[in-house]
């Protein structure tokens, strides 16, 4: 994402922050006790995808755009580092984007584990045919792996993309046939993208911003949850993102995440840790939800 756009975002969001503060506080003063234990570790699958994973993604991108991170910023043993301790307790799932510029990262971190047993999602802003197939060849390159999980297409805004992007689109159903990646799908950063995805057969996996207070979202998170029920009922994986509100609700987490735990509508759910600590302490939140 561009500067100027993320800032447009980020104002956006603060905004829905601000109008959905009380809508948190009601939610958390009458939402029944979750019916299971849950842990960040737990193998869940996306959908009809046949990927395995773990529930807790570990996100590479927070405040993530032109190659750069708030987790990037440990550099490539920093976050190696990270993403190791993490699958040291049992999480498998590297959230990465070529706009976060974490594959260095990813690598160094899969250089030291069996391949197999990680599954990595990537993300491309390519909008043309041409540029998608030398992101595939580049993305496999950066992040040392013959092949990657989950590819999608970052950031789709428009109502009409599945139309508009259709080159895109058969560039990654081409890989998907030959073994370059396992599934593919899309972000989406406008409920017109995401009611669009949740019609598209093609759509195999959906990161989408979920939230009890709609800090950062494509809308409010009743709509939100209707159009999640249309994309799990056609069999598509669906990770949340943005669970913490990009920080709106840091001080809030055991309420967000109970909430996300609630929904019975998300695979997984993509959260980016800064050290090992807050890793720890987001693994063991998890744990204790009720």
């Amino acid at each position: 994402m561009k500067r100027r756009e993320f800032i447009v975002h980020a104002v956006r969001g603060l905004g829905a922050a601000w109008v959905g503060s009380r809508g948190l506080a009601a939610w958390a003063s009458s939402a029944p006790a979750l019916t299971k234990k849950f842990s960040a570790s737990d193998t869940v699958a996306l959908g009809h995808t046949g990927i395995k994973t773990s529930r807790l993604a570990m996100g590479t991108g927070t405040i993530g755009y032109d190659h750069h991170s708030n987790q990037t910023a440990l550099g490539v043993k920093g976050l190696s580092e990270l993403l190791l301790n993490g699958y040291d307790q049992g999480l498998r799932f590297f959230d990465a984007a070529d706009a976060y510029g974490s594959h260095p990262h990813v690598a160094e971190a899969l250089r030291q584990l069996p391949r197999d047993k990680v599954t990595v999602l990537t993300k491309t802003f390519s909008r043309d045919p041409k540029s998608a197939r030398a992101d595939l060849d580049r993305f496999r390159r950066e992040l040392g792996t013959d092949y990657v999980d989950i590819c999608l297409m970052h950031c789709v805004t428009e109502g009409d993309w599945t139309e508009r992007y259709k080159g895109v689109m058969d560039v990654l159903s081409e890989a998907k046939q030959k073994g370059i990646i396992r599934a593919h799908g899309c972000s989406c950063h406008s409920i017109e993208a995401l009611r669009a995805a949740a019609k598209s057969t093609w759509v195999e996996v959906d990161l989408v911003r979920m939230n009890p207070i709609g800090a950062h979202m494509d809308a409010d998170p009743k709509t939100v949850a209707e159009v999640l029920g249309q994309m799990r009922a056609a069999g598509k994986g669906i990770v949340g993102m943005k669970i913490l509100g990009q920080g709106d609700l840091r001080a809030r987490q055991d309420e967000a995440l109970k909430y996300a735990l609630s929904l019975g509508l998300l695979d997984a759910f993509t959260i980016g840790a800064e050290s090992k600590a807050e890793q720890q302490d987001l693994i063991r939140r998890i744990g204790m939800a009720a």
